[in-house]
């Protein structure tokens, strides 16, 4: 039998944070790491020049990911795997497994697992929670249309006057008078969710269920039986379960990031909305629905598909409805509505009387570019009102530091370039790019006092290479 006597190696993997599993052509074990060992809950000498399914009883030539690579030759990346092992443990983990080829020329095969048994759990759980909701709410005829079909927002919770967002909202306004599917585009917390509610809550379906999913949020076997349900039999531990799809029958469902779903999922998905039918996992019949499905992703339509990160296919199918919402920096003149939609909010929330913000943060919310959008002013404008519990206005003394650091690098910055490019003549560009190379390295240096290693670092460049720039352009260091 092959030994693993390379000791390097062992410690090596054994210092892994994933179950590193290693069998011969037989199928017996000859390296089991000591994370796996947490993950079965064995023992390695309950495991070790053990065959396979010993350890596991429950694993057949077909399910054993490590007995279908021995047996086919060929890798499986990322596949779920539950199992019962030989203490009668429950446990669920996502392997990638590879065949390997020993200098003695026998073969074997590498597994590496992740334990997700928890977080399965936890889906289930979610799931059929979910589910049960769902079906006592449908059975209440009394119950108000607002909370029945899971919705908290409407088109008039959409705040802005700006000709982008005002464009984003007719759009969508008509979008909801149809059954097509709809694929909004928009930086994260540019309001994706808040649009797809409005849609549904403004349409024929809005009595009906409205469910939410991210798409980034679960590997992709558990997000697939989420989505399309699970039938007894169907693999180890499974339970016949409704999926997302056939609970949001009659209604719409929100798939969120849907750039983030792995492609094979993609592919099913492109068959949902062709077919309008679903089969479940282990399933063999197909059930009927009626939903509409709204999507999200959190970057460019370009840039998605350039990167394959969405079927062109299916693309095409979510996007008979195509909307981006533009993110707040693009839409002139929201920043202090939203602002004064926020204080109010919040206000009532906290039982303050805030009368708005000084002048002076006025100033820094206008030129701040707000990566997060209108989440992250959401954000700062509560965090003002727990910092600052006696004002009559949010001042800039309330604003987070990181965005004081930001402006401060953009002043900088700007300060800097309009040194360099003076006048209405633009300056060659070998020349305006020397000066601003050698104009960031002298501000490094200031910043950290003439530490070369220090300012190196800072630049992200080596020792040496910043030496001879400063030789190149004839840097003074001053030293505090």
């Amino acid at each position: 039998m092959i030994q693993f006597d390379d000791k390097n190696l062992r410690f090596i993997l054994n210092s892994l944070d994933e179950g590193i599993h290693i069998v011969n052509q037989e199928g017996y074990t000859i390296f089991y790491n000591r994370k796996v060992s947490e993950i079965d809950g064995l023992d390695p000498e309950e495991v070790l020049g053990k065959n396979v399914f010993e350890t596991y009883p429950s694993l057949t030539l077909e399910t054993s990911t490590l007995m279908k690579t021995l047996k086919e030759k060929k890798g499986i990346s990322n596949y779920q795997q539950t199992f019962i092992n030989c203490r009668g443990k429950k446990i669920t983990t996502i392997n990638s497994t590879i065949p390997l080829n020993f200098e003695n020329g026998e073969t074997g095969a590498m597994e590496v697992s992740r334990d997700i048994t928890q977080l399965k759990e936890l889906v289930n759980n979610i799931n059929a929670l979910r589910t049960d909701i769902i079906k006592k709410r449908q059975k209440k005829k009394s119950i108000s249309q607002k909370s029945s079909n899971s919705t908290s927002y409407s088109f008039k919770d959409i705040v802005g006057k700006s000709k982008t967002i005002q464009k984003a909202l007719q759009m969508a306004i008509k979008a909801a008078d149809s059954d097509s599917s709809v694929l909004l585009a928009g930086e994260t917390g540019t309001g994706k969710e808040l649009f797809a509610q409005g849609i549904h809550t403004a349409s024929r379906r809005n009595s009906r269920p409205f469910i939410a999913q991210n798409c980034a949020a679960l590997p992709k076997d558990l997000l697939e039986g989420l989505l399309f349900g699970t039938e007894k039999g169907g693999f180890t531990g499974a339970r016949s379960r409704t999926g997302l799809f056939e609970d949001a029958d009659g209604g719409s469902i929100l798939l969120d990031e849907i750039n983030a779903m792995d492609p094979a999922l993609q592919a099913k998905l492109l068959r949902v909305l062709q077919e309008k039918k679903v089969r479940r996992i282990g399933g063999q019949k197909e059930i009927d629905i009626d939903v509409r499905i709204i999507a999200t992703i959190n970057e460019s339509a370009e840039k998605t598909l350039k990167e394959n990160k969405l079927r062109e296919d299916l693309f095409y199918r979510l996007s008979v409805v195509y909307i981006e919402i533009p993110p707040l920096r693009e839409r002139e003149g929201d920043i202090q509505l939203l602002t004064e939609h926020f204080i109010n909010k919040y206000n009532k929330k906290f039982s303050r009387s805030i009368k708005g913000i000084t002048v002076e943060m006025g100033k820094v919310f206008n030129n701040y570019n707000w990566p997060g959008n209108v989440r992250e002013l959401q954000h700062v404008i509560e965090s003002s009102f727990n910092i600052l519990q006696n004002a009559n206005k949010l001042g800039v003394n309330a604003i987070p530091q990181y965005i004081k650091g930001r402006m401060e690098k953009k002043a900088n910055l700007k300060d800097d370039l309009g040194l360099l490019i003076s006048g209405n003549k633009v300056p060659p560009l070998e020349e305006t790019l020397e000066n601003i190379e050698a104009n960031l390295i002298q501000m490094a240096l200031k910043r950290t006092a003439g530490n070369i290693s220090a300012a190196a670092r800072e630049l992200k460049i080596s020792r040496q290479s910043l030496q001879y720039k400063i030789k190149k352009y004839d840097l003074t260091i001053v030293h505090r």
